[in-house]
C-alpha cells in the first residue's frame, strides 16, 4: 500500500478504491464524506466481490440507511456480513459508541425540563437497545437535570426497579424531583400493567418522601409514551 507522502501526488481516481475514502478526507474533511464512505474508513477493506465503500452501502441499506439501526446490530450480526470480522465489528460499534456520548455529553448549563420531549430526546440513545434498562433522572427545584441513573438492566421482556435504589440516589444528591425512564424494544408505545404498577409505587413513595414523580417516559425508535401527558400519572 502506497504511504500518503506517495500518494498525495496522485489524484483520486489512481488510488485504490479502499483508499479512496481516506484520500477524500485527506484534503476535503469528514463532513465531504458519505455515511458509507466513514464506515469504509473504519472497515478499511471490503471482500473479494465487494470494495469497502459497497460493502458499507449494503450495510447501510440493510438498517435502512440509519445509524440508529446500525447501532442496534451485534457484533455477530455484524460479521454475518463476509469481510467483517471481529476486529472490524468492534471498530464499527467503538465509532458508533463514541458518537452517542458526544450526544449525552453534559452541557455547560443545566437541561431544565418544560417538556416530555426533552426527557425523550436525552434519553433517545436507550431506542438502540436490545434490552430493558430503567433509568431515573434527577432534578432540582428548577427542573434543572442534576443527574440520569441507569437503575436496572434486563431482558427483552422486561426489567425492575428498586423503589430504595431510586430513592436513595435522589435524596443523596438531594434531588426536588425524579423522572422515571424505561425502553421499550419492541418498540411497543403502550405501558404494560407492571408499568402502570412500578410507575403507581414509586409516586406514593415520592409523595411520602417529598420527592414527587414529574413523569414516566417509555422510550422507543417509534416515538414515546408519557404518563403525565396521558393523563395516566
Amino acid at each position: 500500500m502506497h504511504t500518503v507522502k506517495d500518494v498525495s501526488k496522485l489524484a483520486i481516481k489512481q488510488w485504490a478504491e479502499d483508499d479512496r475514502p481516506r484520500e477524500k478526507l485527506l484534503y476535503k474533511g469528514a463532513a465531504a464524506l458519505s455515511d458509507a464512505e466513514l464506515i469504509a474508513i473504519l472497515i478499511g477493506s471490503g471482500n473479494r466481490n465487494e470494495s469497502a465503500v459497497e460493502l458499507s452501502q449494503r450495510i447501510l441499506k440493510d438498517t435502512g440507511q440509519s445509524f440508529s439501526a446500525l447501532a442496534r446490530l451485534t457484533l455477530h450480526d455484524l460479521m454475518n456480513y463476509p469481510g467483517i470480522g471481529e476486529a472490524k465489528a468492534i471498530s464499527i460499534a467503538a465509532a458508533l459508541e463514541v458518537g452517542r456520548r458526544r450526544k449525552a455529553e453534559s452541557p455547560t448549563e443545566r437541561l431544565k425540563i418544560t417538556q416530555s420531549r426533552q426527557v425523550y430526546d436525552e434519553m433517545f440513545h436507550l431506542a438502540d437497545l436490545n434490552h430493558e434498562e430503567f433509568w431515573v433522572m434527577l432534578l432540582d427545584r428548577a427542573n434543572q437535570v442534576i443527574d440520569k441513573i441507569r437503575v436496572s438492566s434486563g431482558g427483552v421482556a422486561g426489567t425492575v426497579a428498586d423503589t430504595r435504589i431510586i430513592y436513595k440516589s435522589a435524596i443523596q444528591r438531594y434531588a426536588s424531583s425524579v423522572i422515571l425512564v424505561h425502553n421499550h424494544p419492541s418498540g411497543n408505545l403502550r405501558p404494560s400493567e407492571q408499568d402502570i404498577r412500578l410507575t403507581k409505587k414509586l409516586k406514593a413513595a415520592g409523595e411520602v418522601l417529598e420527592i414527587p414523580v414529574l413523569d414516566h417516559i417509555i422510550v422507543t425508535h417509534h416515538g414515546y409514551y408519557s404518563f403525565m401527558d396521558e393523563g395516566n400519572l
